[in-house]
């Protein structure tokens, strides 16, 4: 393969790996809690040997360098659900799953049979100390403080716990609400929780469908270049040996 068959060809990889994840980010626009993924390209330089008495060439091809989370909040909604609630600074909700515990910013919360706060997936929404919340039977007001002090009518129940991870890049991502911290977390000192609201995704439509539009556009064009590579190719084939 040609050297400019092999750069186009990178240059289509990486962009067929970004389109993806743009058509990840506008399938989750509605996602509460949802932050849009980035790509990271950089050119990979590849040395080639110059002509006697000539420079020594380089060779740029595109890398698909990495992925990273746009860490910007959402809009926050009012619903007036007392167990909806959302974090309007930093840091991220821990909930237990059958994998682990697991950081989310995604706020809708409703109260289990047992009484036991949990998300819609039903992984219990964890305190400070790391234990699932229990609200007492037959709780009429519960109200969360903007610190997570829980309470009801009897007073204070629990205390939200909210942490973040010491590397908020390094964060995999399992599902579009869960994420799985791959360095330690700290609590925050200083959470600030909204109660009967939740966190939009911070995807904007408009802007992630326009990038779409620009990177379907430029892989047809470098699509387009491969196409008539290989009818060369094949052309300069045909000519040198010719069919019998």
């Amino acid at each position: 393969m040609e050297i400019a068959t092999m750069v186009a060809a990178s240059r289509l990889v990486a962009m067929q790996r970004a389109m993806d994840v743009t058509a990840d980010n506008l399938a989750n626009a509605d996602t509460a809690g949802f932050k849009a993924e980035r790509m990271l390209f950089s050119d990979w330089l590849s040395r080639q040997p110059g002509t006697p008495g000539g420079a020594e060439r380089q060779i740029a091809y595109t890398q698909d360098r990495a992925t990273w989370r746009d860490q910007r909040s959402g809009t926050l909604t009012h619903t007036g659900n007392p167990f909806d609630i959302a974090l309007s600074g930093d840091g991220y909700f821990t909930v237990q799953t059958a994998a682990g515990p697991r950081l989310t910013r995604a706020g809708r919360f409703a109260p289990t049979p047992d009484g036991m706060l949990a998300d819609l997936a039903g992984n219990k929404l964890l305190d400070t100390t790391g234990q699932p919340i229990q609200l007492a039977q037959g709780d009429t007001t519960v109200t969360i403080a903007g610190d997570g002090t829980v309470s009801d009518q009897g007073g204070e129940i629990a205390k939200i716990g909210v942490v973040q991870p010491t590397d908020p890049m390094r964060m995999t991502a399992e599902g579009a609400a869960r994420l799985r911290a791959d360095t330690p977390t700290a609590p925050v000192a200083a959470p600030q929780i909204v109660q009967g609201a939740v966190e939009d995704s911070n995807v904007q439509p408009i802007a992630e469908v326009t990038h779409m539009v620009d990177m379907q556009h430029e892989f047809q064009f470098v699509a387009g270049f491969l196409q008539a590579e290989s009818d060369r190719q094949q052309n300069a084939v045909d000519k040198l040996l010719p069919r019998a």
